[in-house]
């Protein structure tokens, strides 16, 4: 038990050196460590309630977010009628209070009619197994979809699922470290973002939804009909701000003749001849092929470029756009130009979110607080090692060393990870270091016993060890896995202090039992004691 050859001590003591080491760069200002180059410098991320940072809580449209449905499912009915075999021929479509219905100009195919919408309106949804849409037929001959609540509530599941995704892309595009993005609820995500300091650009880039399409124009629109908001049938109207002909409305094909799904890149650039920032984008194979298409068969006719909704150029198409390539220009800074290619290329919100509460924390917060944790971590650790040297003597000696190096292994671990510190984090920080001696406690108490038994310094010692061992072991286990739930079920705070919890527990029992162990044994091997004070 007390046996620890050469290359054990040389290697437990290069290990806890090297940890040692690594903790050093989280408590020197970055600016310094930048300047270390090759060498390893990791650093302790601070959460946003100790660096300062933007906090947003967004909520889904899950209106709009039905409105989309019942427009797709619009498509969708009218090219499985169109191009199914046999044709049905339909009419008088109509979105309007929450249903999609149409007429049926033959009625004799309503049998035909409902098999080809009960293929596309979806199975059932989730475990409930109840069908996403209620198909009807009313006077003979027109169907009513509607949706129905269960597929409602899928929808918005898959779409917020899909929506915390593209927000993380986008915030991760920006470089920043840590950030949250975590699900609340059904229809709620809560982001934050330590260190941004502008919180407004935070709130723009994620509020886009980047929902990019490429319409034809419908020229056959009479102006002042736009004003009206009138549109020719077959296509709507659209506001164009940046309309050159002065009226900040157009009138646009309803259907898409290509959208930003289909893309695989979207960069920032400068236009070559003005020198204006733009956004570069590339079609993949098969957006690339359709784009060729539409422009081959359309030249010389005008085209919208919509972006959420709102026409940003209308160009006209002088040729075929041939290569898959073509860019966006607008009243673009380099700023938004950027914030646009992000959206692009991390892909469209499948929902619209709408911030319903934001907020700054400011870094003088977070510079209190640090400041509390670490007067409050020294003053423990001073309590502790009072303490422990009064009790134990050398004994404790060898325990205060291993809570040092055990605070400097947590730091070490923790930049190693790439793991944020929180101010529960620094609580649990500061909770490991008062039961970071408990097993130097047990095991002293161990040895104290055995040697009122009679037994000698060498089988006091190693029964100490090798009997509070399990104790030990057992203790940290249920601590452990108590972290672990705290860890997967818990967010922000809550995992903070998971973290810093689980990699204490790991850290102390090494220190404390196998590093003071080894300690003790060189010793007992050096000095060969007949009696010891403890």
């Amino acid at each position: 038990m007390l046996d620890f050859p050469r290359w054990k001590i040389g290697s437990i003591i290069g290990l806890l050196a090297a940890l040692c080491l690594l903790a050093i760069p989280s408590f020197l200002p970055e600016s310094t460590t930048s300047q270390w180059g090759r060498i390893p410098h990791p650093h302790i991320n601070l959460g946003l309630d100790l660096a300062g940072g933007s906090y947003l809580l967004l909520e889904a449209d899950t209106a709009d977010l039905a409105a989309t449905r019942i427009e797709a499912m619009r498509d969708s009915v009218a090219g499985t009628m169109r191009n199914g075999t046999p044709r049905i021929e339909i009419g008088d479509i109509s979105t309007r209070g929450g249903q999609l219905t149409f007429l049926l100009r033959d009625p004799s195919q309503v049998d035909a009619a409902r098999e080809r919408l009960l293929a596309i309106t979806g199975g059932g949804a989730g475990m409930s197994g109840q069908r996403e849409w209620d198909i009807n037929v009313v006077d003979t001959s027109r169907f009513v979809l509607k949706p129905t609540q269960a597929g409602l509530t899928q929808a918005v599941d898959t779409a917020m699922k899909d929506a915390t995704e593209v927000v993380r892309r986008r915030i991760d595009a920006l470089g920043t470290k840590e950030p949250t993005i975590v699900r609340q609820g059904a229809t709620r995500i809560v982001v934050q973002v330590p260190g941004l300091k502008n919180p407004q650009a935070l709130k723009e880039l994620i509020g886009k939804t980047a929902k990019l399409e490429f319409k034809l124009v419908d020229e056959t629109a009479n102006p002042a009909d736009l004003v009206k908001g009138i549109a020719p049938i077959g296509s709507q109207v659209l506001p164009y701000p940046g309309n050159p002909r002065g009226v900040p409305f157009i009138a646009v094909k309803r259907s898409v003749i290509i959208s930003g799904d289909q893309l695989a890149d979207a960069r920032q650039e400068f236009e070559s001849q003005t020198n204006a920032p733009q956004v570069a984008i590339t079609f993949d194979a098969v957006g690339g092929r359709r784009f060729a298409k539409v422009t081959t068969e359309n030249t010389n006719k005008p085209f919208a470029i919509i972006l959420d909704n709102s026409v940003i150029s209308a160009p006209n198409i002088n040729e075929p756009i041939l290569g898959g390539r073509a860019s966006i220009s607008g009243n673009f800074t380099v700023e938004s130009a950027n914030a646009l290619a992000i959206s692009l290329r991390s892909g469209k919100l499948p929902v619209n979110l709408k911030t319903i509460a934001e907020s700054t924390v400011s870094p003088d917060l977070g510079k209190d607080s640090i400041r509390a944790g670490v007067l409050a971590s020294i003053v423990a650790a001073l309590l502790v090692i009072v303490f422990m040297f009064v009790t134990y003597g050398r004994f404790g000696l060898y325990a205060n060393l291993a809570v040092v190096i055990n605070i400097l292994v947590i730091v070490a671990v923790m930049a190693m990870l790439n793991a944020t510190l929180t101010l529960p984090g620094i609580a649990g920080f500061v909770l490991t270091i008062g039961t970071a001696v408990d097993a130097n406690v047990l095991i002293n108490e161990r040895i104290r016993e055995e040697r009122r038994r009679g037994r000698s310094v060498v089988q006091s010692v190693e029964l100490g060890y090798k009997e509070a061992s399990r104790t030990i072991f057992e203790a940290n286990v249920t601590h452990a896995i108590t972290g672990v739930i705290m860890l997967l079920l818990g967010s922000g705070p809550v995992k903070g202090f998971a973290v810093v919890l689980l990699i204490g527990i790991c850290t102390s029992v090494f220190t404390a039992v196998t590093f003071t162990r080894m300690m003790v044994a060189l010793w007992l091997r050096k000095n060969r004691p007949t009696t010891i004070n403890i």
